[in-house]
């Protein structure tokens, strides 16, 4: 099956091509710069810089992968959660791509597809810590074996226990901030450009985690799921009470690691006790924060000292891209699940079941 598929859910614009269980292409093009004045996404803006580049973003692809247009037996795009906007132009592009080609078309939630990411694999780089290939293809689908997921992004915190492939049950996620809203909410009262998740992170490796105590929200709470709205209320309070601390390099440094491990501790601590509980031998995470280097650190600590095997997003997968879509798109269409009528539309807040 060769399929194309489309990613526009927020400020990224993908297209990738996939071949029975291989990636021959993954096209991102990044809205980081336009945004960043704004200190966040203007769904307008993102809709209008989709609408630009998706044609391009698409014909790279389908070279990139040596293949035409006519050659595709399927195409998929992600359906929800998402923009609204944003996610319409992308959804809407791959349903008329699937109406003119009369090819079978899937819709795919985007959470869903970064649970399964980190069977994405690069033969180049089959250790997600080991360096990744520069290029985007060459990237296979390995077998699924139970586990407990992390999903960790700027909208959304997930704990997933997955029995077998297609076969998942959510055990907990988000109250209010996400963990990757938290970052760039609090970065934001340090006054870091957005996004500030990345920067914190850089910063965060110069710093003293212990240098400063921030609260574990619902660390040890007994139920599955994230509250980060405390912690960066605390931030805000302790930067108003400490006027002067981020004009010192250093205590900025020590501010960002403190916060950084408050917001580890919990996604970490939380993920081995699930998986614990589960009774699954395996961890895996994903999703755009489990790019920081601290998470992927203190969960392969964690993973070692109880005995877990943890698989991690490759770091170019972690982030919005469409070659998980189409993964994900080309499994349940293998596994024959049943598909929507053409006409559907998008689910802005669809969530993970």
């Amino acid at each position: 099956m060769i399929l194309l598929a489309i990613e526009t859910s927020c400020d990224e614009t993908s297209a990738a091509v996939v071949r029975d269980g291989r990636i021959l292409s993954n096209i991102v093009s990044s809205q980081i710069k336009l945004h960043e004045e704004y200190g966040g996404v203007v769904p307008e803006l993102a809709a209008r810089e989709h609408l630009k580049n998706l044609l391009p973003v698409a014909n790279a692809a389908l070279r990139e992968a040596g293949i035409q247009a006519s050659d595709l037996e399927a195409v998929a795009a992600t359906q929800g959660p998402g923009l609204a906007i944003a996610l319409l132009v992308g959804f809407k592009a791959a349903q008329a791509v699937a109406f003119a080609l009369d090819k079978p078309f899937i819709g795919v939630n985007h959470h869903e597809a970064h649970l399964y990411s980190p069977w994405i694999q690069s033969p180049a780089a089959p250790n997600p810590e080991a360096a990744e290939p520069s290029t985007s293809a060459s990237a296979t689908f390995a077998e699924i074996r139970p586990n407990v997921s992390l999903i960790v992004s700027g909208g959304h915190t997930l704990l997933v226990h997955v029995r077998s492939e297609l076969n998942h049950r959510v055990l907990g996620g988000t109250i209010d901030d996400a963990a990757g809203e938290c970052f760039d909410k609090t970065g934001k009262l340090m006054g870091l450009p957005y996004p500030a998740g990345p920067i914190i992170d850089r910063l965060a490796a110069q710093g003293n985690p212990q240098a400063y105590a921030f609260p574990r929200p619902l660390l040890n709470d007994p139920s599955d799921d994230f509250s980060f709205s405390g912690l960066k209320t605390s931030v805000r309070y302790f930067i108003r009470d400490h006027p002067g601390l981020l004009d010192d390099p250093q205590k900025l440094r020590d501010l960002c690691a403190s916060v950084q491990a408050a917001i580890v501790e919990v996604l970490v601590k939380k993920t081995i006790r699930a998986a614990k509980r589960q009774g699954v031998r395996c961890v895996t995470a994903s999703g755009g924060v489990t790019c920081n280097s601290g998470l992927r650190r203190e969960l392969e600590r964690a993973c070692q000292r109880h005995g877990f095997i943890l698989r991690l997003a490759e770091k170019r997968l972690c982030t919005d891209n469409a070659a998980m879509i189409g993964i994900l798109a080309e499994r349940k269409l293998l596994a024959q699940t049943p598909l929507p009528p053409l006409d559907v539309e998008v689910k802005p807040g669809w969530t993970l079941a």
